[in-house]
């Protein structure tokens, strides 16, 4: 079989592979685009942000049940079908792949199914299920992400020890589960676990749980867990994990000297991801990698191979898909030769846990890291009318503003719904908007974009729904 030309080749269809391909063909290149799997969307879409979302919104529910007896609501106990439940969440995922395939033939972007790996700087080998096809390109984009990471000390080769991606088939509740890391794919997927009625430990070697959030953020959420979960312990390790029967044996060590045993019916191991940089035949170019296996790049997501870029995850930094799908829009410009950069980007980041976190631009932790004056104004979510209608007052909203310049630097926010709110404060930092700026855009009520505005006020000292005194 002759080898495909393409003027454009993306390895992965992720969310910044497949935003990659379709934005190089809309500025008219001929481009190919490669995936492994039989669904197109990447980990995001098939085993990662959608499927976790969607199970989240399913169990809120079972939440909810049990904190509405005080408004006169009450309910009999509920029934988990959980071959429903995986079957809505598989429809969720088969409809919106389908979609970025509609949307690829739409585009004319041809899509191979297949693995790829690199013959050289300007050929792809895609090895697929009729053997193996050759495609001759001028430019590549590698967007082929990350997977979780499995210590080898944890990985024995038994399916009752997870990682995100069995967690989110929903095989069985187990009645005892053990999530190992405080982030956010522990917490959210211990939040699933625990509202289906699995008795969930969550052990993190850090301080407190979700490093990245600012405290005060965090803090709502580990009361939440607290009394979500059966035990929430941080400063604490797994120093072995062995099988015992059907169930996990696992050594605790809490840094007290001793150690001890205890029995789960499954682990979820949530310690971070690891680059898919192996196998791809990256010796046979110039592409270069560092010591994660993350691949470099510049700020226009070119590799040391002027004919290969990279995107999303496999370029290291914030692993978020959001992100990723920016970094498509730069590399795509670069080989098109416009001016562009990845430079004072501002990523935002939420927090699908109960209450969500979210966060954008500068942190106050960061701040203070730095040695940065800035000054900081929280408006509380219980003086929100919004947020007392749906009895969620444990929210909070937070600016990080320049004193001098009175720019508003970072935007922080604890809260159910909190994520919703975040694009708002990620464009007032990208705009360059002051504190005025979003204190006089009029919000509309009751709403929690309020909070916004309020908590803005209050920089002047005259928010209506919260007092503080006065600037001079």
């Amino acid at each position: 079989m002759d080898p495909i030309t393409t003027e454009v080749v993306v390895i992965g269809a992720g969310p910044g592979g497949y935003a990659a391909a379709f934005y190089a063909a809309d500025l008219g290149k001929k481009v190919i685009l490669v995936e492994r799997e039989k669904r197109l969307g990447g980990v995001c879409l098939n085993c990662g942000c959608i499927p976790s979302k969607a199970l989240l919104h399913a169990t809120h529910f079972l939440a909810e049940i049990g904190e509405s007896a005080h408004r006169g609501i009450t309910y009999t106990k509920p029934n988990v079908e959980l071959d429903k439940l995986r079957a809505w969440k598989e429809s969720i995922l088969t409809k919106l792949g389908g979609g970025i395939a509609q949307l690829a033939k739409m585009r004319n972007v041809q899509v191979v199914a297949g693995r790829g790996y690199f013959e050289d700087s300007n050929t792809l080998r895609v090895e697929t299920e009729q053997g193996n096809r050759f495609i001759k390109f001028e430019k590549a984009i590698l967007a082929v992400g990350s997977k979780p990471a499995m210590p080898k000390a944890f990985d024995l080769g038994n399916p009752r020890i997870m990682t995100s991606t069995g967690a989110l088939e929903v095989e069985e509740i187990p009645a005892k589960l053990l999530v190992i890391g405080g982030g956010y794919i522990g917490m959210e997927l211990g939040t699933v676990y625990a509202r289906l009625g699995s008795r969930v430990t969550v052990v993190e070697a850090m301080d407190g749980i979700l490093s990245g959030a600012d405290p005060d953020l965090a803090k709502p959420v580990m009361k939440y867990a607290e009394k979500a979960f059966k035990q929430v312990r941080v400063k604490t390790k797994v120093a072995k994990m062995s099988t015992a029967g059907k169930q996990i044996k696992v050594v605790i060590d809490d840094g007290s000297g001793t150690t001890k045993e205890e029995l789960y019916d499954r682990v979820l191991v949530s310690v971070g991801r690891t680059a898919n940089g192996a196998d791809l035949g990256l010796e046979n170019t110039k592409v270069e990698r560092d010591e994660k296996g993350f691949i470099k790049v510049n700020e226009r997501m070119e590799t040391a191979d002027p004919h290969i870029s990279a995107i999303g995850d496999i370029a290291g930094g914030v692993l978020l898909a959001h992100k990723a799908h920016k970094e498509a829009r730069v590399a795509v410009e670069a080989i098109c030769g416009e001016p562009t950069a990845w430079e004072n980007i501002v990523v935002p980041a939420v927090v699908f846990t109960d209450p969500e976190v979210a966060w954008a631009g500068l942190t106050e932790a960061e701040a203070a890291a730095a040695g940065r004056q800035v000054e900081v104004v929280k408006f509380p979510w219980g003086a929100s009318g919004r947020a007392l209608t749906f009895d969620r007052t444990d929210g909070l909203t937070k600016l990080i503003i320049d004193p001098e310049s009175e720019r508003i630097l970072g935007v922080g926010l604890v809260g159910h719904g909190a994520g919703e709110l975040t694009a708002e404060g990620t464009l007032a930092i990208e705009m360059g908007a002051t504190v005025r700026d979003l204190a006089e855009t009029v919000h509309p009520h009751p709403t929690l974009s309020e909070t916004m505005m309020e908590a803005a006020e209050l920089f002047f000292g005259h928010a209506t729904h919260a007092y503080v005194r006065k600037k001079a």
